[in-house]
């Protein structure tokens, strides 16, 4: 069965179940020579792993990743980089009632519907605990864009309502929520408790940025890069909407206003994201995402289960209030490997481009 990699040259696949024994992922096409070690990938996965905070699900894991192969002496080896995180902590009894029992929000009717038959233990593929293994291949495709400068940054500009009007990169990884404002973050924390205590759940909006990105990534016609990137972003579970640039504020410009002019010194705006065509112009990438509210809250649900027959249900079980704040890196993990793809695909060009020789280890 397909679906479960992306990627033309720089490949991820991730494989594993909320429940099972272990989570991962493979990556292919990672340059050699690249330093890389498990404690590098560890700090994005520290962003992204659970019960660091109040609001965010109980569930005890350390998500300690073991790299199993691709990598000899420190350096990337040019081979499959086989990456695994165990899980230790799963706790699958409280599942247990809804193993012939639909949850409203959640894959477990349209997991049925394809393959008749599910992992009702948390959700199993479908569930958010699988972005672990995205956010490991991720950090190696952080490794290679640092090559070449690129930096991605996510954060938080709503939550449950609450707008970020700042923009402080540097308050972001201050704050557990990722929020780029100062003067909101007490009010999104507040959000969050006053949906606890209803037995609720939140939604939000992530903005990501992306710094010193080439010019010319992307490919016509079908792999745009901003396609590329709708898709990878739109994988992740709780999102249901993608803007670029402007966004859905385009519908409301005239082109007169919509379009970025030029000069000699470049653009002198950017309402079009830092994409023209499907290719990156070099300016900053700028993209929002809609992350819908976590469906599993303790109020009760109407359904129905196996048989048809309606019943009510609340659905037990360690979860977070929103996928917001742990969703954050896995966003970014999704744009670095797209990124990171692309880019090795332009490089490919240019080489071309340039004629590059082959190496002749004995005429050196």
């Amino acid at each position: 069965m397909a679906g479960n990699t992306i990627g033309t040259l720089f490949k991820v696949t991730t494989f594993g179940e909320s429940h099972g024994k272990a989570l991962g992922a493979i990556v292919d096409g990672c340059p050699p020579g690249l330093t890389l070690t498990e404690d590098y990938i560890q700090e994005e996965l520290d962003k992204r792993r659970p019960g660091k905070a109040k609001g965010e699900t109980p569930r005890k894991e350390k998500d300690r990743v073991e790299i199993l192969s691709g990598v000899f002496e420190g350096l990337t080896t040019g081979t499959p980089i086989a990456l695994i995180i165990y899980n230790v902590d799963p706790q699958s009894s409280a599942y247990e009632p809804l193993r012939e029992v639909f949850r409203p929000g959640h894959a477990d009717f349209t997991y049925f519907m394809k393959y008749g038959l599910r992992d009702h233990r948390g959700g199993g593929r479908a569930s958010g605990r699988e972005t672990v293994a995205r956010v490991a291949a991720g950090a190696v495709a952080k490794r290679v864009l640092q090559e070449y400068h690129v930096e991605v940054y996510s954060y938080t500009i709503n939550l449950g309502g609450v707008e970020a009007k700042e923009r402080d990169l540097g308050f972001v990884e201050k704050n557990h929520l990722f929020c780029p404002d100062p003067t909101v973050y007490e009010r999104m924390l507040a959000k969050i408790e006053e949906a606890g205590k209803a037995g609720d759940t939140l939604g939000g909006i992530v903005e990501i940025l992306v710094k010193n990105l080439p010019a010319g990534l992307g490919e016509p016609v079908f792999d745009k890069l901003s396609a590329d990137l709708a898709k990878a972003l739109c994988s992740v579970g709780a999102v249901k909407g993608l803007e670029i640039g402007a966004g859905f504020k385009v519908a409301q410009m005239k082109g007169s206003e919509n379009n970025d002019p030029i000069c000699a010194q470049g653009f002198l705006k950017n309402d079009a994201g830092g994409l023209l065509g499907g290719i990156s112009t070099g300016q900053d990438l700028i993209l929002r995402v809609a992350v819908k509210p976590i469906p599993s809250h303790r109020l009760l649900q109407k359904t129905v289960n196996l048989r048809k027959e309606e019943v009510e249900i609340q659905v037990g079980g360690r979860h977070d209030l929103s996928a917001i704040p742990r969703i954050v890196p896995v966003l970014s993990a999704m744009t670095r490997i797209v990124l990171a793809d692309h880019l090795l695909r332009q490089l490919a060009i240019l080489a071309f481009r340039a004629r590059l020789p082959f190496p002749d280890f004995f005429k050196g």
